[in-house]
């Protein structure tokens, strides 16, 4: 008999199972993959963006779904609590850019190594390749688990920490939201947030990426969303980036009802339309007016870009800059100021970093993660109906879930 079941290696998971072994409390964690932590390790493009220093109420406001639900837990372990946390555990952190955390060895392998291996110490027995079938009731009340192969492990408490369903090469593919069901929870739609957006835009752009921009999503015509920062278009017809899967997740709901969404890109925000206009006439004294358009937009816009700007302002590169007429001059500054382009889809599960959706949070207490309708079950982590924008963030939910749900657990 465990006093605790955590179903799910992952950062929520491995941060329940060790807080409630280091409260004293008899703890399994099972895992269904050959280690723990393979999403963690591949995170941040390999480095692990662990937190975000922003204050209590800023980094609140960048939960885009469940903010008022995570507050309790995000008071109970914040992100000053995760970077004392980890650097406790012998992995020393960075502030970057934008406040976000990172190993200074910039490897996401320390980071999952070290939480394991605190887990362990804490007292916690890790059992891999160990698949859950589903719970175990007895009435009201949760009683254990099933694995795949048959075997009952019995519980005084579970805590279903399985993640979403993106990167399901990772092992997150949903297991949890099916048990979860199963016990009478109402899951709220899974779809892909924080990913990539196809786009109808010209070809030739793979690779280009885009820093200083502003970028407007506009839904059935009107403003949803604006951003600044970088944008990449990451194959053909594809762009990623920053600011993209920060606007993705309204993208994608707006795209699943049906509706229009429109991406408008200011490739010069630094610059108003009239000091662009005094700009370009001071490019074009200056480089004579036999000049062809292509030298102007050398100094304007990236080699890749071009000929696309150029193109969708009904421009041939080659033409005179002496005879450019004012109305073509303002349809150049029109399209550099908000190049304007469809996205008709989003990328796949595989290619988003966390996923929208989950338990219904109505079901759940927020002080304790307990579900209301089973005793003794708990959640925590991308499993809940709590998803936030990139930059440290949605690791923190899963650090800060995990461990008011292992807490909770323990002293139940």
């Amino acid at each position: 008999m465990y006093d605790l079941v955590v179903v799910g290696g992952g950062p929520a998971g491995l941060m329940a199972a060790g807080t409630a072994a280091r409260e004293g409390g008899r703890v399994l964690l099972l895992e269904k993959m050959e280690k723990p932590a393979r999403k963690l390790r591949i995170t941040g493009k390999g480095r692990c963006n662990v937190t975000n220093d922003r204050p209590a109420g800023e980094f609140l406001a960048k939960v885009r779904q469940g903010a008022s639900f995570f507050e309790s837990a995000f008071r109970a372990f914040d992100n000053r609590a995760t970077i004392r946390f980890i650097e406790s555990l012998g992995v020393p952190l960075v502030c970057e850019r934008g406040g976000r955390y990172f190993p200074a060895s910039g490897r996401a392998w320390d980071v999952a190594d070290a939480l394991v291996s605190w887990a362990v110490r804490c007292g916690v027995e890790i059992r891999c390749h160990a698949a859950v079938a589903s719970l175990r009731l007895d009435g009201d009340c949760v009683a254990g688990v099933k694995l795949v192969g048959g075997e009952m492990v019995a519980a005084r408490a579970v805590l279903l920490a399985t993640g979403g369903v993106s990167y399901p090469a990772t092992g997150s593919t949903g297991d949890g939201h099916q048990m979860a069901f199963d016990a009478g929870h109402r899951i709220e739609p899974l779809r892909p947030a924080l990913v990539p957006l196809e786009v109808e835009v010209p070809a030739g752009l793979k690779g280009l990426a885009l820093r200083n921009v502003a970028l407007t999503l506009r839904v059935d015509g009107e403003v949803a969303e604006e951003r600044f920062g970088e944008m990449e278009f990451t194959a053909e017809g594809v762009v990623g980036g920053a600011i993209v899967l920060q606007v993705s997740r309204t993208a994608v709901d707006a795209l699943a009802d049906g509706r229009r969404v429109q991406a408008v890109v200011d490739l010069k925000p630094a610059l108003d339309e009239a000091k662009l206009r005094n700009r370009i006439l001071r490019e074009t004294a200056e480089l004579g007016a036999g000049a062809p358009l292509r030298v102007l937009m050398q100094k304007l816009l990236p080699e890749q870009l071009r000929k696309a700007i150029a193109s969708v302002a009904g421009l041939a590169l080659s033409r005179p800059l002496g005879g450019l007429t004012a109305a073509e001059v303002s349809r150049l500054i029109a399209v550099l100021k908000g190049w304007s382009f469809p996205v008709r889809d989003y990328r796949p599960f595989t290619e988003a970093i966390v996923t929208a959706g989950g338990v219904d949070l109505s079901e759940v207490d927020p002080q304790t993660l307990e579900s209301s309708k089973v005793r003794g079950l708990y959640f925590a982590g991308e499993l809940l109906d709590i998803d936030a924008d990139t930059g440290g963030y949605n690791i923190q939910i899963a650090l800060s879930t995990g461990y008011l749900a292992g807490m909770s657990a323990v002293k139940r």
